[in-house]
């Protein structure tokens, strides 16, 4: 009970729970700002107006959760001085550069340009509009890969120096700790997850949408930009995941052994498929795998030699000294398999849902079409899907939406656990980066009302968000068609109308 208790567990809990709560919205918010962009830079070279009208429904979507995800950010910083403070001084001045950039960029770059976007409908020119909502997008992904760096250095280290009279670590190359390999190939794997999200999220919503046929030609366009988007997506997570493997194999040997609950070194080393260990005898007693994969995936050999957990965590308290340096077990084990499986199973939905809508779903001979279609999918050349067979792919692409978001979860959950016991790779193990003045009470108290807080923050999500999810595409006004042609609109009266929320 003393142990489930401490002060550095309960802050660890406290720091898992907002970390991932907090990361729902992020790869949603990176992915929906440049899909939104993308409808409406179409809508702007077309002028087609279910490209203004899908700009509009997604970019209400795309505000909720930006705005969520600022609200449950702010408090990540806040952990850092509340539980981790001894954490805070080590680092502080190598960890404090990469997000003071992602503060500038988030609290002053983008949100500039998400409120000229917002009330700029009626009072910016299509293309100066559409500039915004681009620099908004790029703004995120610059964020997050200052973010992506700063945890990058604590995967791998680099570019400081310990000053052993002040104890801490300080900054002696900022450029190698932005452009090092590990941060570059985290950027990567992280970013296209973050498109699958996005694309599942743009997919469920527009089959929520068609099996109520509702909407088609708006929800026809962002099903099939949602299924490109999951595809390609998907793709790129798979070869990035690929890279950063094998990163990890070289940087965390404990992590990919730990991940594949591969207990003993050897050559050809097998992927686990499925595995049942005894942690304390540090064996296997169920294992079902497949034979020199796993020395593939870390070296690109069938027969490289990967070490096992109990020979790294060996050679570590040689390095290191006494204690235990294996990570969750089960944890890293199962994380890795949710993580890769849900992706997965994405990209998969994504394959055959583009297979069954090609041809713009194509309807049969003597179909009517308009607003009220039927929106079959398409089997073959000239034959529609039963209704029935559709409707269960709309019910599959809805639940789809989900996905990618746990396997997210997931990927953070591995990637954070399978680099414990250390906070800071090789450097400063988690139990010395605890605050050491905060009690047991104290850390429990924050968790507890921070989870509370996270979980009304979680209902209001979900009310606003299905709340204009079921609404749909807003109808459009003669102003949405007819911008201004010059900054402040052509009206000599614009000035004393009072700016609008357009949507």
């Amino acid at each position: 009970m003393e142990l489930a208790l401490a002060p550095e567990t309960l802050a660890r809990w406290q720091f898992g729970i907002t970390t991932v709560y907090h990361f729902l919205f992020v790869p949603l918010t990176i992915s929906l700002a440049a899909l939104t962009a993308g409808l409406q830079t179409a809508w702007v070279r077309t002028n087609n107006e279910k490209y203004l009208r899908a700009t509009k429904f997604w970019g209400k979507l795309f505000l909720i959760n930006i705005a969520m995800g600022v609200v449950t950010g702010i408090v990540q910083e806040f952990q850092f001085g509340m539980n981790w403070s001894d954490y805070s001084r080590f680092v502080g001045d190598i960890f404090g550069a990469p997000l003071a950039f992602e503060a500038l960029i988030a609290f002053f770059f983008e949100s500039t340009f998400i409120g000229l976007w917002i009330f700029g409908w009626d009072k910016l020119p299509k293309k100066i509009h559409l500039a915004c909502i681009w620099i908004v997008s790029i703004g995120t992904i610059l964020s997050a890969y200052f973010i992506l760096a700063a945890n990058s250095w604590m995967q791998h280290p680099v570019g400081y120096r310990i000053n052993k009279e002040r104890g801490r670590a300080e900054l002696t190359d900022f450029w190698h700790v932005l452009t090092q390999n590990t941060a570059l190939a985290q950027f990567f794997h992280t970013i296209t997850a973050a498109f699958l999200v996005g694309g599942a999220f743009m997919v469920g919503i527009a089959a929520f949408h068609l099996a109520r046929k509702k909407h088609i030609p708006v929800m026809r366009t962002s099903l099939r930009l949602g299924l490109v988007t999951v595809v390609i997506a998907g793709l790129l997570t798979a070869i990035s995941g690929d890279q950063l493997g094998k990163v990890m194999f070289k940087q965390q040997p404990m992590k990919m052994a730990a991940a594949e609950a591969l207990w003993e070194g050897q050559n050809s080393a097998p992927f686990s498929i499925f595995a049942v260990g005894d942690v304390a005898k540090g064996h296997n007693t169920v294992e079902i795998s497949i034979p020199g994969v796993l020395s593939f995936l870390a070296d690109d050999s069938f027969t490289s030699y990967v070490p096992g957990i109990n020979d790294i965590n060996k050679a570590e308290q040689e390095k290191f000294g006494p204690g235990d340096y294996r990570p969750n077990i089960p944890v890293a084990f199962w994380s890795f398999r949710w993580m890769i499986g849900f992706g997965m199973a994405s990209f998969a939905l994504g394959i055959l849902g583009l297979w069954l809508t090609r041809r713009k779903f194509m309807l049969p001979p003597g179909m009517r079409t308009g607003e009220d279609e039927v929106p079959h999918l398409v089997l073959f050349k000239n034959k529609a899907l039963s209704p029935k067979l559709a409707k269960c792919y709309w019910i599959v692409a809805l639940w789809t939406l989900l996905f990618p978001l746990i396997a997210n979860s997931w990927g953070w959950i591995f990637t954070e656990m399978g680099r414990q016991p250390w906070v800071v790779y090789g450097v400063l193990q988690t139990r010395d980066a605890v605050s050491p003045g905060t009690s047991q009470g104290e850390v429990l108290t924050s968790m507890i009302g921070f989870t509370l807080l996270y979980a009304a923050l979680a209902v209001i999500e979900v009310k606003l968000l299905v709340k204009y999810i079921k609404a749909g595409p807003p109808e459009l006004t003669e102003a949405d068609l007819n911008p201004p042609t010059k900054i402040g609109g052509d009206d000599h009266d614009d000035a004393d109308r009072p700016m609008a929320f357009s949507y």
